[in-house]
């Protein structure tokens, strides 16, 4: 017999840009937004009865309008509003999970922006009626050190090719998420001191392994930033080849190198705060998988 396992539906990248126009110097809120929703939802997989099933279209027209009649604010506040207005509001859905990417603009003049090439913020809010979980986050943050790493007295085997090295580029695109113990009184406030506990740990470490490096970047974290319990990160390892230029006639004392960027080494971690419990990130497959 057959039985119906775990399940959601809703709608994926909403798009969204809200203009604030209540001062000279206009303020954008770019945004793509995820709804997931679960709960009761056996009948219209069965039998195909979708009386408890709000339509994604409607989810997307609630992003829409929230956006007008709420404003966004910070990513966190607005998508834990829009959870916790699917489950009061529909008797059939018993948890709501929102993610939020904010696409950051630089200011030109008071209401002319250009895309910039910075990090993405984002966050996931999971409200199930009784909790709400909210987790903060940000993705390809590029940092790169030109020294100040090496890799050496790795294991070996008969299909080991690759040559240590005392002084490589070591760059990577962060992408990391955490949770606080309780809300912070701020979030901007406190997502820039993650970020830039993030940079200046990258950027203060000797890494002799990018291990190493998400280690010291995931304890900064917690121990600078207040209320931060618990770090993932997800470095993937963006290779800097030496270029053998000898062909040529040439020395390459460690300037030019060939950027490979794929295949790439994938380094993921938790760092906690001395005494905080792991959480239980088992539902994050709601948006977009468990790390």
């Amino acid at each position: 017999m057959a039985r119906l396992g775990e399940n959601q539906y809703g709608k994926a990248e909403i798009r969204v840009m809200k203009v604030d126009r209540d001062r000279p110097e206009h303020v954008l809120h770019d945004l793509t937004v995820g709804v997931a929703l679960a709960g009761d939802m056996a009948a219209v997989h069965l039998v195909g009865d979708n009386s408890a099933v709000l339509p994604t279209d409607t989810q997307k027209n609630t992003v829409h309008a929230f956006a007008r009649e709420h404003g966004v604010g910070e990513v966190e506040d607005f998508a834990e509003l829009l959870a916790r207005h699917f489950v009061d509001t529909q008797q059939a859905v018993h948890r709501a999970t929102v993610s939020i990417d904010e696409h950051p603009w630089e200011r030109l003049a008071d209401h002319s922006f250009a895309r910039t090439g910075r990090e993405t913020r984002t966050t996931t809010v999971t409200y199930d009626g009784d909790r709400t979980r909210v987790r903060s986050g940000l993705r390809d943050l590029v940092l790169l050190s030109s020294t100040g790493s090496e890799f050496q007295g790795f294991a070996t085997d008969r299909y080991t090719t690759l040559p240590e090295t005392d002084d490589r580029i070591l760059c990577t695109s962060v992408e990391a998420r955490w949770r606080c113990a309780e809300p912070p009184a701020d979030w901007r406030t406190s997502y820039d001191g993650v970020r830039a506990a993030l940079v200046t740990a990258f950027a203060d470490t000797y890494s002799r392994s990018l291990q190493q490096t998400l280690y010291a970047m995931g304890t900064r974290v917690v121990e600078t930033c207040p209320g931060v319990e618990e770090v993932r990160l997800r470095l993937p390892n963006r290779h800097h080849i030496l270029v053998d230029l000898g062909p040529f006639g040439l020395a390459n004392p460690g300037e030019v190198f060939h950027v490979d960027d794929r295949p790439y080494g994938l380094i993921e971690g938790t760092v906690l705060a001395d005494g905080a419990l792991p959480d239980d990130w088992a539902d994050d497959w709601a948006s977009g998988g468990v790390w």
